[in-house]
């Protein structure tokens, strides 16, 4: 039976109720205009069970909000919003980060604010297409490359939304550096085709995230900055490349000085291959601090992946949400409430804040 899961963990200076992560998932729920609403808070507060709550992506910036109804952090209004989200946990004694998730490419201007720009590291479109409530499916546009000066901005960008996530009461932020979004896209050379010191070799594709984690890490803490990365991700059109592995390996040594985490995605349960044991083991060996690992885990397999040293938290995602009490059932062996697929992204409460308890299930 699982039993150091459920015991206190050490993240840098906090101290977590138990080594159980609830993963960032998009869920769509704010206004049209991109701002908090009450039952996010409703909805977070429910889950504070978890030993630390990373939120869905939240944009920086009014350029990195591509989506419909995903949050920003962005204006006074959104960190207000904020406020009462991480108030509603902490009074639950929980502890959470906002991801911060720059879209890139990944955007249409129909779910953006007017002015608003689709910005990328070279001017190629993701496959597919992305919804949008007002036009339905529409293609990924064609983005415009950044220039330098674009690309500096952006890093500030980060910055002001990582000192805004500390005003709206974060314990920290997470930068979204996986799923296909605008740190990947520097990241891997498929959307990323520059040849000036941002592109080209390893040390220039990494250049972006590294700036950025140490810009965000002067600015509020090392203690209070995480990283996401999907090493094998092929979401939102990033097919995979062997040459990557090398990649990673430099990211997690150079990340040591700048993050208190890095949070490790495996999409095999979701379609991707699976992330190599060779490359865990890689970000293990170059990597000190906490190493957070996510993808399909069930309690035994969480609790296998710490008792080897593999991970020293391990993050659940799509289980959280149809069992706020997901700590409490795995705990106890009870089963889990299946989700309703049909209302991942969709408005209001049904499928997001009406999942029962175990408690509320006896009663």
């Amino acid at each position: 039976m699982a039993t150091q899961l459920f015991e206190p963990a050490q993240l840098g200076n906090l101290t977590l109720s138990n080594h159980i992560v609830m993963a960032p998932m998009t869920r769509n729920r704010a206004t049209a205009s991109h701002d908090v609403t009450d039952i996010m808070a409703t909805y977070y507060a429910q889950r504070a069970s978890a030993g630390l709550i990373v939120t869905e992506g939240i944009a920086p910036s009014p350029n990195g909000n591509g989506y419909a109804r995903v949050p920003g952090i962005y204006t006074a209004q959104q960190v207000a919003g904020w406020k009462q989200v991480t108030d509603a946990v902490h009074a639950e004694g929980g502890r959470i980060f906002a991801q911060l998730m720059h879209t890139g490419r990944v955007g249409h201007p129909v779910n953006m604010h007017e002015g608003a720009q689709i910005l990328a590291p070279s001017a190629v479109a993701a496959a597919g297409q992305i919804y949008t409530d007002e036009q339905g499916m529409q293609d990924h546009p064609t983005p415009e490359a950044f220039t330098i000066d674009q690309i500096k901005a952006t890093i500030q960008e980060f910055v002001t939304a990582s000192k805004n996530a500390i005003e709206a009461g974060f314990d920290g932020v997470e930068l979204h550096g996986a799923n296909g979004y605008l740190i990947e896209q520097f990241l891997r050379s498929t959307s990323n085709q520059r040849t000036d010191e941002y592109g080209g070799s390893v040390e220039n594709n990494a250049r972006f995230a590294l700036e950025i984690a140490e810009a965000v890490s002067t600015a509020i803490g090392k203690e209070k900055v995480g990283i996401r990365l999907s090493p094998y991700g092929v979401f939102n059109d990033m097919p995979y490349d062997p040459a990557f592995d090398a990649l990673y390996h430099y990211l997690a040594k150079q990340l040591n000085d700048h993050v208190v985490y890095v949070h490790l995605v495996d999409h095999e349960s979701m379609g991707a291959p699976a992330v190599a044991p060779a490359i865990v083991d890689a970000v293990r060996e170059h990597y000190t601090g906490t190493l957070i690992l996510s993808g399909g885990y069930t309690a035994e397999t969480a609790e296998a992946a710490l008792e080897s040293g593999r991970a020293n938290l391990v993050a659940f995602g799509r289980p959280f949400i149809s069992n706020p009490d997901l700590v409490e059932r795995l705990k106890t062996g009870a089963d889990l409430n299946q989700p309703d697929f049909s209302t991942f992204y969709s408005p209001g409460e049904k499928g997001y804040t009406d999942y029962p308890t175990l408690a509320e299930v006896s009663a």
